[in-house]
């Protein structure tokens, strides 16, 4: 049986998204600030604990779960290459072309994605091709909107955040002006104050938008692999020539690639 591809680590998002925080705790320290004014467990009762309710209240509890669970993705390769699905492709069609869709019934269990397997079992299956085409982009359309659930909730977080970082900074200040006969206290506790604010600007902006934004790009990869097999599929089973079906799955890679991508089917 066919073992799932094993994600690779993007590095790029391990270090950028750290970095991203460290910059700012270095900017707080080079101006002269205390980094330990940024703690403030109250503000971030408000801002973090107030976001988690208003996205709760917002989507469903299974949906939020799944985003927590899937946030590891943006830090991960999870989708397959272009370039493989498009090599293993042109592959099928020399050999369809030699013996038959029927000679093909043997990959089927060795392809490790899901959706291939699925596509290639409708092929060898004799399913007509325009029914094909129809089953495989209603599924490939569902598991696109599954897949890009969890940056449309990080995506409404990102926009609660800010905003409860005001509420927040409000909710000090009215904590300041009860202190107001005692003028000594007035600077710390603005200061304290407007922590929620950077809370909450922070978070949406150095976290929650940037893990939204990676994990789209991927569930994106993700339906333009699925579109690729689609099309290889379709002309599978309606019998193209080879070469045609490499050069037309060859305009779905950027143009810098697509030397390489021939030269590698070739």
């Amino acid at each position: 049986m066919a073992r799932e591809r094993e994600p690779r680590l993007d590095f790029a998002s391990i270090v950028g998204l750290p970095a991203a925080v460290l910059i700012f705790v270095a900017a707080q320290a080079l101006e002269g600030g205390s980094v330990r004014s940024l703690w403030q467990p109250t503000a971030a009762l408000v801002v973090f604990g107030g976001t988690l309710a208003a996205v709760l209240v917002s989507f469903p509890y299974q949906l939020v779960v799944r985003t927590l669970k899937s946030s590891h993705a943006a830090f991960r390769h999870a989708s397959e290459p272009l370039q493989p699905i498009l090599v293993r492709m042109v592959d099928f069609a020399n050999r369809s072309r030699r013996k038959g869709l029927i000679a093909l019934e043997a990959e089927v269990e060795r392809i490790p994605d899901p959706f291939f397997r699925t596509a290639l079992r409708l092929a060898v299956d004799g399913t007509n091709p325009a029914i094909a085409r129809h089953m495989l982009e209603i599924e490939s359309q569902a598991m696109s909107e599954a897949e890009e659930a969890p940056a449309d909730v990080l995506e409404t977080a990102a926009g609660y955040s800010p905003t409860l970082g005001i509420l927040g900074a409000v909710m000090g200040l009215i904590h300041v002006m009860e202190s107001l006969t005692e003028p000594a206290r007035l600077g710390s506790g603005i200061a304290v104050a407007f922590v929620a604010t950077v809370y909450g600007v922070a978070a949406a902006n150095l976290v929650l938008l940037p893990l939204a934004t990676k994990l789209r790009g991927h569930a994106r990869h993700s339906a333009l692999c699925r579109e690729v097999i689609i099309e290889g599929v379709v002309a599978l089973q309606e019998g193209q020539n080879p070469r045609l079906i490499e050069r037309k799955l060859l305009g779905y890679l950027a143009p810098s690639r697509q030397a390489a991508g021939q030269s590698r089917v070739a």
